[in-house]
């Protein structure tokens, strides 16, 4: 998973802070990540220009997952850290329920699955009864 950090002007990223973030949010979304081919951090700080207020710190993750469109979720918090904990939180919280609807879905298919190997003619015939 390669791991992307933006953030607006009135945050600094440093090489720590950089490290941090990605080390926090690879340990929150966990074997997860695997099936991440590119997450993007995106930080803002939303009110800077007034120097505080509650839950000013934003934090907008955006993951690309093999196969898959985009999905992306915000948290806002008072500090840095608290947001992107709370969006990692909820980006793994919707990952899974994600693959358990596709599973739920995919169990559910009455077509047979594209991506299962076709039966040799012999076996069909095998299934059937019909014995050469």
């Amino acid at each position: 998973m390669r791991i992307q950090i933006n953030s607006d002007r009135n945050i600094e990223i440093d090489e720590a802070l950089q490290t941090e973030i990605s080390d926090g949010v690879e340990s929150a979304l966990g074997r997860l990540s695997a099936r991440i081919t590119l997450l993007e951090v995106h930080l803002s700080d939303e009110n800077s220009d007034k120097k505080g207020g509650h839950d000013d710190m934003r934090c907008l993750l955006e993951a690309r997952l093999e196969g898959h469109q985009p999905i992306a979720v915000a948290h806002r918090a008072a500090t840095l850290n608290l947001a992107v904990d709370g969006a990692a939180a909820r980006l793994t919280k919707l990952i899974k329920h994600s693959q358990e609807r596709l599973h739920e879905q995919q169990s559910q298919r009455t077509d047979p699955d594209p991506s299962a190997p076709e039966p040799e003619p012999e076996d069909e015939l095998e299934q059937s009864g019909v014995n050469s």
